[in-house]
């Protein structure tokens, strides 16, 4: 017998007379509300924490709460909004958690504020200007925390940069004072910027951006609590980007290739601790220059391509700060041709604990010259005999070129732990033949660990995870499955 039917029978004599089934009815609703009751859980939930879920969902599944219960309807207008729309463009897939951008001003216009996040991408330039003028200047939109503004443009081959890029409409900044993170990608800012102040701006990503210098020196002078800043493909009118924060522990620069040369010049950040170069490629001719930023600890990956930084690779420490005694963290991409132009590339950095190598076969940019000095031990490299503790190499192939740049390191590090190999295809069996090519048995450090693993998808861009992570203490550092020999 059905709980309806067991209601209906225990229903007094009366109601059990009822000709028009009110008292069923009622008994069926009485018992549908205490099994919900019973099965809903989340809703037996406070308040805050339901709100601090929603808040959390995307878009649609948001909205969607509404149906759930009668405790759940008002909910969704109550949290802070967080709305992440996409423009279809043609041929392009749907995106389940976004929504389209036709149903972004009802939502707007129903939902009273304020905004946790606000994401706007696919769009073309010019596409959607009054439509983001009113967005932005909405009540819904006060108190944004986080804005991302995403247009979609095609890039031009000879210059790098967007073919047409979307002025950035400075309403969309009309929440300065309570942004939190902030990425603006494929947008033009303004020659001339208003007076602005971003008090609690900690994380900022421009990406594929044009920008004069004074503006974008402006924007940072602007950011009381910057501690990340992601900079791509980003070109300023005067080729230069200076930076000079107080605040910042994390820099990340990605110039591409085929973009006009750029400069990034860190002029005075006394907190900074990583700068990170992701994807960097060998054909780069980007300049960083760093003047001050005492706590600097954590550097690359880049090449040293043919020994000549400056001009190569472009990263050029300056003698008079002594910023590169604090480095004890650095990347380096090689071939394995290239010995000698990274022993120079050592010698900047006396307090050097970790080094990771990342083996690209690019031989041909990076054949050592002729005229390239020899390691000299009478001459030793500060790091490898006092400081030095970790060495990886990463995307290791194991030939010769490879085998003879690894083996230098297990014969003249002299304080090193432990050496550790990526390979793409490890097999234990091989571990003894490696050893052997290695000369593992002559090793200067006779406690170094010698160990082998299969290597992770993509290891080596792992740094980019975490540009915005400070909480990583490593970005190069991948400790699973570590197999010891």
């Amino acid at each position: 017998m059905e709980k309806t039917e067991v209601a209906a029978v225990a229903a007094p004599g009366p109601e059990r007379l009822d000709s028009d089934g009110n008292a069923r009815k009622r008994a069926e609703s009485s018992d549908r509300d205490r099994d919900d009751a019973d099965s809903d859980l989340i809703s037996k939930l406070p308040d805050d924490l339901l709100s601090a879920i929603i808040s959390l969902l995307p878009t649609k599944d948001a909205g969607r709460t509404q149906v759930l219960s009668r405790r759940w309807r008002p909910m969704w207008r109550a949290v802070p909004l967080n709305l992440d729309a996409r423009a279809k463009l043609p041929g392009s897939p749907a995106h389940a958690h976004t929504v389209p951008v036709s149903a972004v001003s009802t939502i707007i216009s129903q939902h009273p504020g304020p905004a946790r996040r606000f994401s706007f991408s696919g769009f073309r330039a010019g596409d959607f200007d009054a439509e983001m003028e009113s967005w932005f200047r909405s009540r819904a939109l006060d108190k944004l925390e986080e804005l991302h503004l995403c247009c979609h443009t095609s890039i031009d081959s000879s210059s790098g940069m967007p073919e047409q890029s979307q002025r950035l409409p400075l309403s969309a900044l009309r929440s300065a004072s309570t942004l939190l993170v902030a990425r603006i990608t494929g947008c033009s800012f303004p020659t001339v910027m208003p007076t602005m102040n971003f008090p609690f701006l900690a994380q900022l990503t421009l990406v594929y951006v044009l920008i004069p210098g004074d503006v974008f020196h402006g924007l940072l002078s602007s950011c009381h609590a910057l501690e990340s800043l992601y900079i791509s493909g980003v070109s300023a009118t005067a080729g230069r980007l200076l930076v000079t924060s107080p605040t910042l522990r994390s820099i990340a620069f990605h110039h591409w290739p085929s973009a006009k040369a750029a400069q990034l010049v860190i002029e005075d950040a006394p907190h900074l601790v990583r700068l990170l170069i992701p994807y960097d490629s060998q054909y780069g001719c980007v300049t960083i220059r760093v003047i001050r930023a005492p706590k600097l600890e954590i550097l690359g990956p880049f090449f040293p391509v043919l020994s000549n930084l400056i001009v190569s690779q472009g990263i050029s420490p300056v003698s008079s700060a002594n910023w590169t005694r604090s480095v004890k963290v650095l990347a380096l991409r090689s071939s394995g041709f290239a010995l000698h132009a990274v022993l120079n590339i050592l010698r900047w950095f006396p307090s050097l604990e970790k080094l990771y190598v990342i083996f690209r076969p690019h031989k041909y940019i990076e054949m050592d010259k002729e005229d390239d000095p020899l390691y000299d031990p009478l001459h030793p490299i500060e790091c490898l005999q006092a400081h030095l503790k970790l060495v990886v190499f990463k995307s290791f192939v194991g030939n010769e070129k490879q085998v003879n740049f690894a083996r230098f390191f297990v014969l003249n590090s002299k304080v090193v732990n432990r050496i550790q190999f990526e390979l793409f295809k490890y097999k234990s069996e091989s571990v003894a033949y490696q050893h052997q090519l290695l000369q593992v048995e002559k090793r200067a450090s006779r406690g170094a660990q010698i160990q082998f693993r299969n290597q992770p998808a993509r290891s080596d861009l792992d740094a980019s995870k975490h540009i915005h992570d400070l909480s990583v203490a490593d970005p190069f550092r991948n400790c699973q499955n570590w197999v010891h020999a």
